[in-house]
C-alpha cells in the first residue's frame, strides 16, 4: 500500500477564507464548516505533537538516568527515575492516539478539499464556459435523419439490441466498418501522440479503489448522488485490496508513477496509454445520452504528463497542441472552451474542453478534456522529483488530456459524414483521408465508407 497522503494543512489553514471560496464557486460537496475545522484541528494536531515530542525527549533523558545509575545513592534516583518513566510511558500512549486520531480526522476533511483554481477561470456553471478556439468546416444544419444510432443501424455499424441481451443497457456491439472505425482511430491518435514525444503504454482496466480516489477521479451521479459510477469488484477474499474497473486510463498511468522520485532532468515525463474507460452512470438516461454518446465502456486513448511545478502551464498548452492536431485531420467542427468552476471536479486546477459538432444529435459534444492538476494528484500518490539546486524532494504536476474518445469521434464523424440517397435513406459515410493509412479493409468494394 502507498504512504498516506501529504496534504499541505498549514496552507489550508493560512489561506482558510481563500479556500473556502473556492469550494463555493466550484460547489465541491464539502461540509460547512470543513475547511475551519481542518484549521482548528492543525492547531490542536500541532500542539499536541510538539507536547508529545517533548515527553518523548524527557523519557530519553531518564533513560540515560537509569542506564548510568550505579551507587547505593543512584539507586534511590533510579527507582524515582522508573516510576517517572513508568508515567510518561503511560502519557505518552494516551498523547500517540490523540495525535493519530486528529492526524486521521485531518487527512478525512482535508482530502475532500478540491484543487485550487487558476485565476483566468470563469466562475459558475457549464453555461459560462469561454470559447477559446474554434475550427473546421462550418456546422451543418440540425438534422435527426443524421441520428447517428439511426444510420449506425442501417449501416449495420452497430448492434445494441443483441448487446443488451449480453450486457444490459446502453452496451453495444460495434459491427463491421464500425469496428473497423474504432481501430483506425485508436492508432490514428496513438501515432500522433507518439510523433509529440509521448511513450505508448497499454493500461490494465482493473484498479485498486485506493488509487482511484487518490487520483481524484469519483464520479457522482447528479441524479442519484450517493450512487458511485465505478463498478467494484467482488474478491473472495476478505485480505485483498477493494478493485473497481478504471473509470479513465488516466487512473493506471497515474499509478504507474506512484511512490516514485524522479531527477529533475528526467521530467517532463509524457505518457499516450490504451484502456477501456468503465462508467456505470445510475441515473436516468434521456435523449442526450442515448446511443454511442454515454455508455458503460468505451475505448480511450489517453494523454498523461509529469512535469516540473514551473512547466505545467506550458506543458498544458503542448497537450492541447497535439488534441488540436487530432482533431484537425479529422475535419469536424470543433470549439475549444476554457470550462468554469463548476465544472472543474476536485483534481482540476484549470480544465479544457474540445467539443465536435454533432447535427445529429442537435448541439456540442465533448470529445477531448485537458486538466492541469498541479500537485493535487503528486500529494496524494507521492509523485515527487528531487531539485538539485537546494537538496530538496519536492511534489509534481500531473496532466491528463484525451487523446480520443472512440464512441463520440464516432458519433461525429458519422453524423457529419453521413450521405443519403434519393429517398432520404443513408447509404455511405465519408470519412477523413488521414484515416485510410490505419484502415484494416480488405479494399473490397461492398463497404459503406468513402474517402474524402
Amino acid at each position: 500500500m502507498l504512504p498516506p497522503p501529504r496534504l499541505n494543512y498549514r496552507s489550508i489553514s493560512e489561506n482558510s477564507v481563500n479556500k473556502l471560496t473556492n469550494a463555493i464557486n466550484r460547489k465541491a460537496p464539502l461540509p460547512a464548516d470543513a475547511i475551519h475545522k481542518v484549521s482548528r484541528l492543525y492547531t490542536e494536531f500541532k500542539n499536541s505533537s510538539h507536547l508529545l515530542n517533548e515527553k518523548r525527549n524527557a523519557r530519553s533523558m531518564i533513560g540515560e538516568t537509569i542506564r548510568s545509575s550505579g551507587s547505593r545513592k543512584d539507586h534511590e534516583a533510579k527507582e524515582n527515575a522508573l516510576k517517572h518513566a513508568k508515567a510518561l510511558k503511560d502519557e505518552i500512549a494516551e498523547m500517540e492516539t490523540t495525535c493519530s486520531r486528529l492526524e486521521s480526522e485531518l487527512l478525512e476533511l482535508a482530502l475532500a478539499i478540491p484543487n485550487d483554481t487558476h485565476p483566468s477561470s470563469p466562475l459558475g456553471p457549464e453555461s459560462a464556459a469561454i470559447t477559446l478556439a474554434t475550427q473546421g468546416p462550418d456546422c451543418l444544419p440540425v438534422s435527426p435523419a443524421r441520428d447517428h444510432l439511426a444510420v449506425a443501424k442501417k449501416l449495420k455499424l452497430v448492434d445494441m439490441e443483441n448487446a443488451s441481451n449480453v450486457s444490459g443497457t446502453s452496451w453495444y456491439f460495434l459491427m463491421n466498418e464500425g469496428a473497423l472505425l474504432e481501430l483506425a482511430l485508436t492508432n490514428y491518435a496513438i501515432s500522433v501522440a507518439i510523433k509529440h514525444g509521448f511513450q505508448p503504454v497499454t493500461t490494465p482496466d482493473v484498479v485498486r479503489s485506493d488509487i482511484a480516489q487518490r487520483c481524484g477521479f469519483q464520479p457522482r451521479d447528479p441524479s442519484h448522488p450517493h450512487h458511485t459510477q465505478s463498478y467494484h469488484l467482488h474478491s473472495t477474499s476478505p485480505s485483498s485490496p477493494e478493485l473497481i474497473l478504471a473509470g479513465t486510463a488516466e487512473i493506471p498511468i497515474a499509478g504507474m508513477f506512484a511512490n516514485r522520485l524522479f531527477l529533475s532532468k528526467a521530467l517532463p515525463q509524457k505518457i499516450v496509454g490504451v484502456g477501456h474507460a468503465f462508467r456505470a452512470e445510475a441515473g436516468a438516461r434521456g435523449a442526450e445520452a442515448r446511443g454511442l454518446y454515454r455508455v458503460h465502456q468505451f475505448t480511450k486513448v489517453e494523454l498523461f504528463a509529469v512535469t516540473r511545478a514551473e512547466e505545467s502551464e506550458s506543458m498544458m498548452e503542448e497537450i492541447r497542441q497535439v488534441q488540436d492536431s487530432i482533431l484537425r485531420e479529422l475535419d469536424l467542427p470543433i470549439r475549444t472552451l476554457d470550462m468554469p468552476t463548476e465544472e472543474l471536479g476536485a483534481s482540476a486546477y484549470r480544465k479544457y474542453d474540445m467539443e465536435a459538432w454533432m447535427p445529429g444529435r442537435g448541439g456540442w459534444g465533448e470529445v477531448t478534456s485537458l486538466s492541469n492538476c498541479t500537485d493535487y494528484q503528486a500529494r496524494r500518490m507521492h509523485i515527487r522529483y528531487h531539485l538539485e539546486t537546494n537538496k530538496q524532494n519536492v511534489f509534481a504536476h500531473t496532466l491528463n488530456g484525451t487523446a480520443a474518445a472512440i464512441p463520440r469521434l464516432i458519433v461525429a464523424l458519422i453524423e457529419n459524414g453521413v450521405e443519403f440517397d434519393e429517398a432520404g435513406e443513408p447509404v455511405a459515410i465519408v470519412l477523413p483521408a488521414v484515416l485510410r493509412q490505419y484502415w484494416l479493409g480488405t479494399g473490397s468494394q461492398d463497404t459503406v465508407v468513402k474517402w474524402k
